[in-house]
């Protein structure tokens, strides 16, 4: 929006007593411009797909950039109606505060800041009811209100589907570096995700590259790799829309149980092979953001 009210007109001479109905929109467009220019990273996740492990990869990605050179990072569950990360991350039953100049988020594991909407509902049944309009607005407190501090990397938790959360975050957030597009092997995976990948172009929001989560079951008395969500759907999406493949995640009983004890996978199977694929797309990722 141009010519906004800068607090200078003749009307009222300082933004305090501004009557002007673009003040609120300033403000907010400001603290969150402010905040956001102590964020080294700004690294969005989707995948424009349902049930393909975007929060998990969110979580362990997180986890390893955070234990990996002692990193400040931060997440932003983005996910307004169904918020995951604080489940993942054990951090549930903790609470969020508010104070000058603002709302402090969470600390989770390895120091990670959490914000998201699941700290702020009273029973796990409770739904968010709720339209484009005040999803936009929330997740704009959260950028602008929540004092995240100096952060290295913040990762941005976005739902399924290329909707109201996608655009306001791809919109609000100045300079933000890049998507990571998450999917699986199947090929009505790749159907959806590659929206997401045009998306982002659309908006002209760099791709990092693609993640194949769930490329294969590993046996954990074995170790035999069993495809059985077919094979190589992320090379085949990054090759035919001339982006990165950061690489494949298998599915291991470890993440699923970690997942859903709140409890680190990467802790606790530091030399598995998912976890060995996260410190590799890890990497990657941080190679992009440091030639970019």
């Amino acid at each position: 929006m141009e010519n906004l009210c800068d607090g200078k007109c003749e009307n009222c001479k300082e933004l305090n007593s501004c009557e002007d109905p673009r003040k609120e929109y300033y403000l907010r467009e400001k603290k969150i411009k402010a905040g956001m220019s102590k964020v080294k990273h700004k690294i969005a996740v989707l995948s424009g797909k349902g049930g393909v492990g975007k929060s998990t990869v969110t979580a362990n990605l997180a986890q390893t950039f955070a234990l990996n050179g002692k990193n400040q990072v931060g997440i932003l569950d983005a996910d307004i109606t169904g918020p995951s990360i604080p489940k993942l991350l054990g951090i549930r039953e903790k609470k969020v505060s508010a104070g000058l100049p603002g709302i402090f988020p969470v600390k989770g594991p390895h120091g990670i800041k959490v914000i998201s909407m699941d700290f702020f509902l009273e029973k796990d049944e409770t739904p968010v009811i709720w339209r484009g309009p005040m999803k936009s607005i929330a997740i704009k407190q959260f950028l602008g209100d929540v004092e995240w501090g100096y952060l290295d990397y913040l990762l941005i938790d976005l739902p399924p589907g290329t909707g109201d959360e996608a655009l306001t975050i791809m919109q609000s957030i100045p300079e933000i570096n890049g998507a990571v597009i998450v999917t699986i092997p199947s090929d009505l995976s790749q159907i959806v995700v590659k929206k997401a990948v045009t998306f982002c172009r659309q908006l002209e929001i760099p791709v990092i590259g693609v993640i194949e989560n769930m490329s294969g079951f590993v046996c954990p008395k074995c170790g035999y790799e069993e495809k059985i969500f077919s094979y190589g759907g992320g090379k085949k999406i990054a090759n035919a829309l001339a982006i990165p493949f950061l690489g494949e995640i298998p599915l291991e009983r470890g993440v699923c149980e970690d997942s859903d004890k709140g409890t680190s996978f990467l802790v606790n199977h530091p030399n598995s092979p998912a976890a060995k694929s996260f410190l590799e797309i890890a990497g990657k990722i941080c190679d992009y953001l440091n030639l970019n």
